[in-house]
């Protein structure tokens, strides 16, 4: 697996200060509502990409005030605390191109270490960096979450369910995923109960990856965005319909968006509306 190879990262390059961060929290995030802690954990993902001295800058924008990073052999994690909370957030891949998510994302399959199957290449990334932070969470007190955006919401997935099924205390509070492949075939994804929120841009093309004919199924629950950046619960024809209603869309204006929908900062400017609008609903209620 290529990942945290790549050099057409172009979120390494930034600093943290060209981010006009939307999330800031000061209390505990189980009392943020869902909109608005999943566009924490999108923004939480999003920072990852930095390097680390503008990553530790940015979580300290936000409202953290500890941070480690974690790197072993390319997998590469941050674990940042509150005084509430503690996070791990897994760095993912940032591709231009669909070479680059095919070569990440091929589909060969390990035996778990659970029952089932699980990708290899995931599971190879998490056999390497998860001792390391086993380690650090042996004294953590505070509740925890887990997240990451496209290879690294696979390696978070993974990690969630290690935990729950580690010696550890602290399980899970939740894991959120944004853009996230498939991690293994339906006995590995439904063996640990994991608050798993799935977040999917409508085209989003690694959310396809690695294929169903190969017997990989998506966990957690999914949350569906869709060609008007609604949040939907949409099956079967009317969720097909809807994607490619979003194709052509986008084709009209000479865009491919199965790419573009994968970006972070897709995710961020979509699940920002809907927060935006779900305060808006409660100041009326008020």
């Amino acid at each position: 697996m290529a990942q945290n190879t790549k050099t057409k990262n172009k979120l390494a390059d930034k600093q943290a200060d060209e981010f006009d961060f939307k999330s800031k929290f000061a209390g505990p995030i189980a009392a943020m509502s869902h909109l608005e802690r999943s566009l924490l954990m999108a923004e939480i993902s999003m920072m990852s990409y930095l390097n680390v001295q503008q990553c530790n800058i940015a979580a300290g924008q936000i409202g953290f005030t500890q941070g480690k990073f974690f790197d072993r052999s390319g997998s590469q994690a941050y674990w940042f605390q509150s005084e509430h909370d503690s996070v791990i957030v897994f760095r993912g891949t940032e591709a231009d191109d669909w070479n680059d998510i095919k070569a990440d994302a091929n589909a060969i399959a390990a035996l778990a270490e659970t029952v089932g199957k699980v990708h290899s290449g995931f599971k190879g990334e998490v056999d390497e960096i998860w001792p390391l932070i086993e380690k650090e969470l042996e004294a953590n007190t505070k509740p925890l979450w887990f997240c990451g955006h496209s290879l690294g919401g696979a390696l978070a997935t993974i990690c969630g369910g290690r935990c729950v099924l580690s010696y550890l205390k602290m399980e899970p509070m939740g894991v959120y995923t944004f853009g996230s492949p498939r991690v293994g075939c339906r006995r590995y994804v439904n063996h640990v109960p994991l608050s798993h929120y799935r977040w999917v841009n409508n085209n989003d093309i690694v959310t396809r990856v690695p294929p169903v004919l190969l017997g990989y199924r998506h966990s957690g629950t999914e949350q569906y965005l869709d060609h008007h950046g609604r949040l939907r619960d949409l099956k079967g024809w009317r969720k097909t319909s809807d994607k490619l209603k979003g194709f052509f869309k986008e084709l009209m204006n000479f865009r491919i968006d199965h790419l573009g929908d994968h970006g972070i900062d897709d995710y961020i400017d979509t699940i920002f509306k809907l927060v935006r609008n779900e305060r808006k609903k409660t100041a009326k209620a008020d």
